[in-house]
């Protein structure tokens, strides 16, 4: 059997819908369109929205969309007010059936379809056979993983990014307790590593007088993208309060990174995904990342010996997305990796 896919990397901020043939048994894509999540008042309108425009018969269709994926079939995503119903989509698509999983389960499928340009390396690492994680930073902070099972890689997911954020120093302290004092007793990882949670550091240690914010840069966090802001002003050297906030955010990435890759005992290597990483790569490739992901004690130096890479490629989720129905269609053969 032949013909096309129908993909999704559906997230907080944005959805990508992409048509794709399979070449050489990978996905290639033929036509792509990028909507503005919040923009539109389900996924299914945008899914009309896209077959109105791009009707070529599909095969098959796999969505990866942020949030916990209940049975394959429903996910309430937690940064849009929207229900994604597979039988609905299936429904809209005339198909038997839809994928439907989590964007980090389809972003670990998507790094099968990647060549070797798009990673940036943070730690090579002892490259080996293993079990591998997938951890991505954007609107929230995604977590999955891949089981080794001595032939292959199986891609599943995680809702780790909603776990207990876990401070060491006082700073991070302080900072724990100036975050419940606005979510309340439970602050998860993803309230510090996401766009918003950058946000939040920042907004630490502005208002707990940890650094001086100038009019200009007020005016544009007030009117702009205020995580690109920030990072852009602290990767340009523009605020040292933007400085901190980064270095604090780095930190916490690599602690996080790590506490996943013992949880999964990821050998095989740690992949960081996201829409933030790529921007921030030279940062994270500064000595701050690393010391922060080998700093757990006796287990330093196994996780010294496991590949860390950046995801540069964007699209890796909707790549992703599009083998997982591929893999249904029958069209590709999952390889030993």
């Amino acid at each position: 059997m032949s013909g096309l896919l129908l993909a999704g990397d559906i997230g907080g901020t944005s959805t990508r819908l992409g048509l794709f043939e399979v070449v050489g048994g990978r996905p290639r894509v033929v036509v792509r369109e990028r909507y503005g999540s919040s923009e539109h008042p389900g996924l299914d309108a945008i899914v009309r929205l896209f077959r109105q425009a791009h009707g070529q018969a599909i095969v098959g269709a796999c969505f990866g969309v942020a949030g916990p994926v209940v049975g394959g079939q429903h996910v309430a995503t937690p940064n849009l007010a929207w229900d994604v119903d597979a039988t609905v989509l299936a429904r809209e698509l005339d198909q038997p059936r839809v994928g439907l999983i989590n964007d980090l389960e389809a972003n670990a499928h998507g790094i099968f379809t990647l060549e070797d340009k798009d990673f940036a390396v943070l730690n090579a690492g002892a490259v080996g056979a293993g079990n591998i994680a997938v951890i991505s930073a954007g609107t929230g902070l995604g977590e999955a993983g891949m089981y080794w099972d001595g032939a292959q890689h199986h891609p599943f997911a995680g809702e780790g990014g909603h776990c207990d954020y876990a401070p060491h120093a006082d700073l991070e302290v302080d900072l724990l307790r100036y975050l419940q004092a606005k979510f309340g007793a439970h602050v998860s990882w993803e309230r510090v590593l996401s766009g918003p949670g950058l946000a939040s550091i920042y907004a630490f240690l502005r208002d707990t007088s940890r650094g001086t914010e100038p009019d200009w840069l007020a005016e544009a966090i007030r009117t702009g993208d205020g995580p690109a802001v920030i990072s852009r002003a602290a990767l340009e050297g523009k605020s040292e309060l933007c400085v901190k906030a980064l270095d604090i955010f780095v930190a916490a990435y690599g602690d996080e990174a790590s506490n996943l890759a013992l949880k999964l005992m990821a050998t095989g290597g740690v992949y960081l995904g996201g829409g933030i990483a790529p921007r921030i790569v030279d940062k994270l490739k500064g000595p701050a990342f690393m010391e922060a992901f080998t700093a757990k004690g006796r287990l330093g130096p196994l996780l010294a010996t496991i590949p860390v890479r950046v995801i540069m490629n964007d699209e890796t989720a909707l790549l992703g997305a599009a083998r997982y129905a591929a893999l249904r269609a029958a069209l590709i053969q999952p390889p030993a990796r």
